[in-house]
């Protein structure tokens, strides 16, 4: 892999044998960059970062990675219900760093304190969003990050990412098109 963060070759996956999801794809992820996968609702955009995660397995290729966070699209099924956020940050990642990472995502110490549910959408999504960069990956995968923020936080949260991207890689999955124009180093279409 040398410099690439992932290497996905030849990559062919589809949940039946005659109906392929990816046929042949194939694309690499260096450190200081963003891809972007965009495609239409079923296209296989999730799926293939559960391929990337080494949940589902290829018909064919191959798939390198290093050490990946991730960011669901849906929050709440990212954290367990019944424990506190601070709680359940802890369980994966030093929070030596955390204090410099709430002001930049624009989150109170004191939500950290609450269960998942008394949060709002955004706030949870920022949450995650703390959670994955705390873990110190090599690569963040992103599955409609700032989905559920609204346009300014959206900015906001965006921004902050990019300034990580001097230490990591980035696949951002993204129904925004704009989005990916505006952030991404390469669009894949899928």
């Amino acid at each position: 892999m040398e410099n690439n963060l992932i290497e996905v070759k030849n990559l062919s996956f589809g949940y039946s044998k005659d109906k392929l999801l990816f046929d042949n794809l194939s694309f690499t992820l260096q450190k200081g960059q963003i891809k972007a996968i965009v495609g239409q609702s079923g296209a296989g955009k999730s799926t293939l970062f559960e391929l990337i995660l080494g949940n589902l397995k290829p018909i064919e290729g191959s798939i390198g990675c290093v050490r990946v966070s991730e960011v669901f699209q849906d929050p709440y099924s990212s954290f367990h219900p019944s424990y506190t956020i601070l709680n359940q940050i802890e369980d994966v990642a030093s929070t030596d760093e955390l204090k410099t990472h709430l002001d930049v995502l624009n989150l109170d110490y004191e939500l950290l304190l609450k269960l998942p549910h008394e949060l709002s959408g955004g706030q949870l999504q920022r949450a995650s969003i703390l959670r994955a960069i705390l873990m110190k990956p090599e690569v963040l995968l992103l599955d409609e990050p700032t989905s559920a923020l609204d346009n300014v936080i959206q900015l906001e949260v965006m921004h902050s990412l990019i300034k990580k991207l001097d230490d990591i890689g980035m696949l951002l999955i993204t129904h925004d098109l704009e989005l990916a124009k505006w952030c991404a180093d390469e669009i894949i279409q899928i």
